[in-house]
């Protein structure tokens, strides 16, 4: 898996790396421009898709996860 936010396989955010899920930062209809341009992360059951804690559930989480990405994707790309 490509990601421009990191190399190691374990969940972006804890660390963890048992039952880790492939998740994309843009998903729906962006799900392809995620995975071309490598907007996703491993991301470990709990903070996926399993608890409140998630990314699919949590929308902060999700919008700050979205904030990390579009300014890692600007260091290298402009609007």
């Amino acid at each position: 898996m490509k990601s421009i936010l990191q190399d190691d396989k374990r969940c972006y955010i804890c660390g963890n790396i048992y039952n880790l899920h492939m998740h994309h930062i843009y998903g729906g209809g962006n799900r392809r421009i995620s995975e071309n341009n490598g907007f996703k992360v491993w991301l470990c059951a709990l903070h996926h898709n399993m608890s409140n804690q998630g990314v699919h559930f949590n929308r902060e989480a999700d919008l700050r996860l979205k904030r990390i990405c579009q300014k890692e994707y600007e260091k290298t790309h402009t609007r």
